[in-house]
C-alpha cells in the first residue's frame, strides 16, 4: 500500500472538489477536514469520501458554496439550516455562530440540519476546545436506508450515529472522544472491504440477521446491517443521537415517512460551554490533567502497551502519519480516479497531485 504525504492528499482532494463545483475557499477546507481524518487515523472518513461526494454533487444531493441559513435565534438556541451545502463548510459557519454565542452567555447549543456529510466529528470538539470551550455533539445519519440494527434487532433501523465529546487543556491537547454508536463505522466496513480484509467478529449482520464478518454484501449491495456496539448499551445511545440530533434540531429522522435519495445527510446538535462561566479554567484544566494521568498510570493489562485517555491513539497516528505518509489502499485510489474522470479530469491528474 502506498504512502503518501498530507499535502499532496489536500491537493489532489482540492483539485477533485474544484472540479466537482466547490469554490477554492470550500474545497480547501473539505479537502484539509478529510485528510485531517486520514492523518488521525480514521481512513473510514478521509479521502475516500471523495467518490461519494463527487457522485452526490453530480446528482444534485450537494450542493456546492451553500450559504448556512440560521432560521431560529433564541438567544443560548441557534438553528442552522445548511439545506444540503457541503458539510465541513456548514458544521465550520454553524459553530462559529456558536463559539461567539457561548463566549457571551457561557453555553450555546447549536442545531446544524440537512447538512451534507459533516465528516470526523472530533474535528469539531477539536476546533471548539482551540477556541477554549468544551463541547458535546450527538448526530444522526439520514437520506439514505438504515444500516445499523438495535440491539436484539435482526434489521437497520438507524445509522452510525456518532457522539463526541471533548475538554479544552490550554496547555496541550485534552482528552477527546469520539465515536460511532456501531461496533464499528460503515466507512471502516468500506476500507476492510477494499482492502479485502473481514470486519471484526460481531460487528455485521448479513441479509437474514445472522452474524457475519465478510463486508462485501453490506459494502457492495447494501445488505445487512452494522451491529451498535456495547449490546443494549450502545444501541441506546444510538437512540438517543437519533431524537437530540435528528428530531430536538427540527432535521429528521431515519423513520420511514420521509424519504430517502441516497446521499449522506448528517443533523447536528452540538453544546458549546466556555470553562470560564463554570469557575476558574485553569483549576478545571488542571483537575483534568490530574484525572488523566491517574488513569494513564493504571499498570497495562497483559498484552497492552500503556493505558490510553480518549484521543491519545489519534495524537500518535498524526505523529506516524505525519512522519511516514498516510497509507491509501489501491482500490480507493482507483475509485477517486474513477469520480475524477466523473468530472472532466483525466486519471492522470490525480497521480499528477499526488507526485507520481
Amino acid at each position: 500500500m502506498e504512502r503518501y504525504a498530507a499535502h499532496a492528499l489536500e491537493a489532489m482532494a482540492t483539485g477533485l472538489l474544484r472540479a466537482a463545483g466547490c469554490g477554492a475557499e470550500e474545497a480547501a477546507l473539505v479537502a484539509a477536514h478529510l485528510v485531517g481524518a486520514n492523518l488521525a487515523g480514521h481512513d473510514s472518513h478521509g479521502v475516500g469520501m471523495l467518490p461519494a461526494y463527487v457522485d452526490h454533487l453530480r446528482r444534485g444531493l450537494y450542493v456546492a458554496d451553500r450559504t448556512p441559513e440560521v432560521v431560529r435565534d433564541a438567544g443560548a438556541v441557534i438553528v442552522v439550516d445548511a439545506q444540503r451545502g457541503m458539510g465541513q463548510h456548514m458544521a465550520r459557519r454553524a459553530l462559529d455562530h456558536g463559539l461567539a454565542r457561548a463566549k457571551e452567555q457561557g453555553a450555546c447549543v447549536v442545531a446544524l440540519r440537512e447538512s451534507a456529510h459533516v465528516g470526523r466529528i472530533g474535528a469539531y470538539a477539536e476546533y471548539c476546545a482551540a477556541h477554549g470551550l468544551a463541547s458535546a455533539h450527538f448526530v444522526n445519519v439520514v437520506d439514505h436506508a438504515p444500516i445499523v440494527a438495535p440491539f436484539g434487532g435482526g434489521d437497520a433501523r438507524f445509522v452510525t450515529n456518532p457522539f463526541c465529546a471533548a475538554l479544552p487543556d490550554p496547555d496541550g491537547a485534552g482528552a477527546l472522544l469520539d465515536m460511532a454508536t456501531s461496533t464499528i463505522a460503515l466507512g471502516k466496513a468500506r476500507v476492510a472491504h477494499n482492502r479485502g480484509e473481514p470486519v471484526p467478529d460481531g460487528a455485521l449482520l448479513d441479509r437474514d440477521g445472522r452474524p457475519t464478518s465478510d463486508p462485501e454484501a453490506l459494502v457492495e449491495r447494501h445488505e445487512g446491517a452494522l451491529t451498535a456496539f456495547g449490546g443494549h448499551k450502545g444501541s441506546g445511545l444510538a437512540v438517543i443521537c437519533e431524537l437530540f440530533a435528528g428530531a430536538l434540531s427540527g432535521g429528521r429522522t431515519s423513520q420511514p415517512e420521509h424519504a430517502r435519495h441516497g446521499s449522506i445527510l448528517n443533523n447536528m446538535v452540538s453544546v458549546l460551554m466556555d470553562p470560564d462561566a463554570f469557575g476558574d479554567a485553569a483549576a478545571i484544566a488542571h483537575e483534568a490533567r490530574a484525572f488523566g494521568a491517574y488513569v494513564k498510570a493504571s499498570p497495562a493489562a497483559p498484552g497492552v502497551d500503556a493505558v490510553c485517555l480518549p484521543g491519545d491513539p489519534e495524537t500518535a497516528s498524526r505523529r506516524e502519519r505525519a512522519a511516514r505518509g498516510v497509507p491509501v489502499e489501491p482500490r480507493t485510489l482507483e475509485q477517486i480516479r474513477e469520480a475524477a474522470v466523473a468530472v472532466g479530469l483525466a486519471a492522470a491528474d490525480i497521480d499528477r497531485w499526488l507526485g507520481g
